[in-house]
């Protein structure tokens, strides 16, 4: 979709009428400094909305000291997709530290992994689910086969924070390109008017970007991200927007709560 912007520039009202050769050298000098202007006026690129609000976002998330919320997620791991997980999650930045309790499905009902960033050599601490619980936390490398097995992204990836900062390092490298399709739009999500902001790659193929589609829904209270989206590229008789490949949501999302040091002491 191209977006078309209009430039309009209303010349002046004079309070006399323009009659004699000075006012008629007056009236061409104005007329040629608007055309210049406009011929200077920087070409407009798809994705500078989406960059200003993410800067916006990045300015609001700097006033967060912690956070809580349910984080809901589903991802395609080995070509398929996975069932959704509900996770209640605990964040602080500083340190970085993320708290994960398993809601949903229920064959990781009950599993708690905690990680805060300069503490147990780098590694997670993770319970597992139903009878493995009873052995308590273990700890665990970020990175570990065992921990990916579920997920694209390491712990130390989480949060909004961490997907701010992906987002705003993707959209930067897109301005290179002039293919790029953008809009931004009203919507509601979870009952949370937001704005909606949908990137696209036509013409390209995989390996070009990270993905064929991004949507990202902002908050307009707190001009946070509640919500992303991410599509594979379209396949042969497949949907044209593209295959669903991973979707993380912040529902209920409660900031500057004050969490307990204990929150992230397992």
């Amino acid at each position: 979709m191209q977006v078309r912007h209009r430039c309009c520039v209303r010349l002046p009202r004079w309070s006399g009428s323009l009659h004699g050769p000075g006012c008629a050298a007056a009236a061409v000098v104005l007329l040629l400094a608007v055309w210049m202007t406009g011929r200077a006026a920087p070409a407009v690129h798809p994705l500078d909305r989406p960059l200003a609000l993410i800067a916006e976002a990045r300015q609001a998330f700097a006033k967060v000291e912690d956070y809580s919320c349910l984080l809901v997620k589903r991802e395609t791991m080995r070509g398929q997709m996975q069932p959704e997980q509900v996770i209640e999650m605990k964040v602080r930045n500083q340190p970085f530290s993320v708290h994960l309790r398993w809601q949903k499905p229920k064959a990781h009902e009950g599993q708690e992994v905690c990680y805060v960033a300069g503490r147990h050599n780098g590694l997670m601490r993770v319970k597992g689910p139903g009878l493995l619980g009873k052995l308590g936390f273990v700890n665990l490398d970020p990175r570990d086969p065992k921990a990916m097995q579920t997920s694209k992204h390491s712990i130390t990836e989480a949060g909004i924070g961490n997907l701010l900062e992906r987002y705003a390092a993707r959209w930067s490298q897109e301005t290179q390109s002039n293919r790029i399709r953008a809009r931004v739009n009203d919507f509601e999500f979870e009952g949370r008017k937001c704005l909606r902001i949908e990137t696209m790659h036509p013409g390209s193929k995989p390996g070009d970007h990270y993905a064929y589609r991004n949507v990202l829904f902002i908050d307009k209270e707190h001009h946070l991200p509640i919500r992303s989206e991410i599509y594979d590229w379209p396949q042969p008789n497949g949907k044209p927007e593209g295959e669903l490949m991973e979707c993380f949501s912040f529902v209920d999302l409660k900031l500057n709560v004050k969490l307990p040091a204990d929150a992230f002491n397992h």
